[in-house]
């Protein structure tokens, strides 16, 4: 079996006095996106986090394309391949759209093929060019730190509830785009609270309770039992239809 781009095993993870991680094993198959659902306050958020190396693991180990990434610094992690675009997004307001996307592709100029592809999944931000991100709605921003995540080619991207606060229609529109990343190949791990959102897009699915890891599998037998859903989620798809 080919081994996967990103693989967590017995990870710990402590901030200040308390223990949020105990024990988190799962892995992320290349070319694929994996959801990682749960509760709030269910450790989702500190797991991208510490592998983003944010927050050092205590204890377990991290392996990305084959290699010990436990103990290396954010921007090692990021050099070897990985993109996160957290919950806050962290685009520059102030900058315009074009100086958030160029500021982003640290290699040089970002590549015109690969800047008409962006344009083309979320093509409200050529709308917006040239003004100031802060003048952006709130889906449109989350647009704009996608596209900043994939400013130059990525090996893993993790990204942290982007459908969270937006209207339908924008989440309809966020389904579209990331399921042109998943047919372009891109491999994704996807904290989500939308069900919809997550059953649409989903290969396969980790659900995370206090810290650890109580379910993985395959997306669609998830979404086939309601009673699954209930009891690892307290929620059922119908629900969120």
């Amino acid at each position: 079996m080919t081994e996967p781009l990103l693989q967590l095993s017995g990870v710990h993870t402590h901030i200040g006095p308390y223990h949020i991680l105990h024990g988190v094993d799962f892995s992320v198959p290349a070319g694929e996106l994996t959801m990682l659902l749960g509760r709030n306050g269910a450790g989702k958020t500190t797991t991208l986090r510490t592998i983003m190396g944010l927050w050092q693991a205590s204890s377990g180990r991290i392996r990305f394309d084959g290699s010990d990434i436990t103990e290396r610094s954010t921007p090692d992690i990021a050099r070897a391949g990985i993109a996160y675009v957290p919950e806050s997004m962290g685009i520059f307001t102030d900058l315009t759209v074009r100086e958030n996307i160029v500021l982003a592709a640290r290699s040089g100029p970002v590549d015109k093929n690969r800047l008409d592809w962006i344009l083309g999944l979320f093509p409200a931000l050529k709308r917006f060019w040239n003004l100031p991100a802060g003048n952006l709605s709130g889906g449109q921003k989350q647009m704009l730190a996608i596209a900043r995540a994939i400013a130059e080619p990525r090996r893993l991207l993790l990204i942290d509830e982007p459908t969270k606060g937006l209207a339908p229609v924008m989440v309809r529109s966020m389904i579209e785009a990331f399921k042109s990343l998943k047919a372009a190949g891109e491999t994704i791990l996807l904290v989500e609270q939308n069900f919809y959102a997550a059953s649409a897009l989903g290969d396969s699915v980790v659900v995370m309770d206090d810290g650890r890891i109580v379910h993985s599998g395959p997306m669609s037998e998830l979404v086939a039992d309601q009673a699954l859903q209930q009891r690892l989620l307290g929620l059922s798809l119908d629900a969120h239809q």
